[in-house]
């Protein structure tokens, strides 16, 4: 099973989890790298009209969940004004070439409009029979088509945006570190995950990533996530609270504003959710005389968590649940094929039936390990053996 962009069939309006790794999982990937890579997510943030909903960027790989608007067929252009398209060219390319474009726009433009409805030929003008006429202005036309098709292919498109970040970014590491040749160590991987609760346990799983690495101990801590940003008060503060009150809470309307994040509550609600998914876990180990607590799982210190989630539950609790499910590695979250509902899991079953077999009637499959805290909310595409 593949998202559309490589090939299958998905959800007109698709949300997706990304992996992607360095090759032989090196950890090269210090501040400065970290920082470049947020900024080219940015960039073609911008420039591809998707949502980078979580994120969160490690030493050997990095994470996303990306929403991916509907795409238009080969040969076809998405129907921006020209005013969008030369907004979403300046997120990605030099004030000068975004210019040169405008430049061809505004003459392909004034065919149309007729403003160029005359011919110099050999030094003198003349005026233009109607038939020239209309084939400058079916020129003018085929002249804007064409710009837009030039850039169209390369928007809405989960594999356009990583090819193109991908690269960019391997182009500065290798510049940066007089080195040459690939940094990944394959193509990305991704999951199709259905908006509401799948999406909400998603983005608390990947801004955990560097609590249970052990690198932070609390997830506010970690500069290059979408938590970090989002609660760092710095330019991409905003973008950030967008992002995640989108995949945590405001599927049902487009309006995200910083009131949903801050006075809506959903910031204090999520915090609620990391906190508690992140605390240390451990187990007594030894005979009844040298029987100690061991640290089994790394995370924030336990009473300094529940400290923070007495200070945090001051009003009704919601999706904590969420919690039990992000304490542990959970395979689906990263080799699984779909994750939502069963009706979500069977409808994108449906449209890449021809990749399964014969006998298979349904796609949906309950998961188990891990995920199983929330079997009949969520289901899985693929059916992985448990995994804590």
């Amino acid at each position: 099973m593949v998202p559309k962009d490589s090939g299958g069939a998905s959800p007109p309006v698709a949300i997706y989890h990304v992996v992607t790794r360095v090759v032989d999982r090196r950890f090269v990937l210090e501040a400065d790298e970290k920082e470049q890579l947020r900024i080219l997510l940015r960039m073609y943030e911008r420039f591809t009209g998707c949502q980078i909903l979580s994120y969160c960027l490690m030493s050997n790989h990095l994470h996303v969940l990306l929403e991916v608007p509907p795409g238009c067929e080969k040969g076809e252009s998405l129907g921006l004004t020209d005013e969008e398209l030369l907004r979403r060219l300046g997120g990605l390319y030099s004030r000068n070439y975004t210019a040169s474009v405008a430049r061809e726009i505004e003459d392909a433009k004034r065919m149309i409009s007729g403003e160029i409805l005359d011919d110099e030929a050999g030094g003198e003008r003349r005026t233009l029979t109607k038939e020239e006429q209309e084939r400058i202005v079916r020129l003018g036309k085929e002249m804007l088509e064409a710009i837009h098709l030039r850039y169209s292919y390369r928007m809405h498109s989960l594999s356009e945006f990583f090819k193109g970040m991908l690269q960019r970014f391997t182009c500065w590491f290798n510049r940066e570190h007089e080195r040459r040749g690939t940094l990944w160590e394959s193509r990305f991987r991704s999951v199709i995950v259905e908006d509401g609760l799948a999406a909400r346990t998603m983005a608390a799983y990947i801004d955990l990533n560097p609590v249970r690495a052990g690198m932070v101990e609390d997830p506010a801590d970690y500069r290059w996530s979408s938590y970090g940003e989002a609660v760092g008060g710095g330019r991409g503060a905003k973008k950030a609270q967008a992002g995640l009150v989108r995949a945590l809470y405001s599927f049902g309307s487009r309006e995200v504003t910083m009131r949903s994040w801050s006075q809506g509550g959903v910031g204090k609600e999520y915090r609620k959710i990391l906190i508690s998914a992140g605390m240390e876990q451990g187990e007594e180990r030894g005979n009844v005389k040298t029987k100690q607590r061991v640290v089994v799982k790394k995370g924030m210190d336990r009473k300094r968590a529940e400290k923070e989630l007495e200070r945090l539950s001051k009003d009704e609790e919601r999706d904590l649940k969420i919690s039990k499910v992000v304490r542990c590695r959970v395979r689906y979250f990263t080799d699984g094929a779909v994750i939502g509902s069963k009706s979500f899991v069977d409808g994108v079953f449906q449209k890449s039936r021809e990749r399964f077999g014969p006998k298979r009637v349904d796609g949906a499959r309950k998961p188990r390990g891990a995920l199983g805290e929330m079997k009949g909310e969520i289901w899985s595409l693929r059916d992985l053996k448990p995994d804590l």
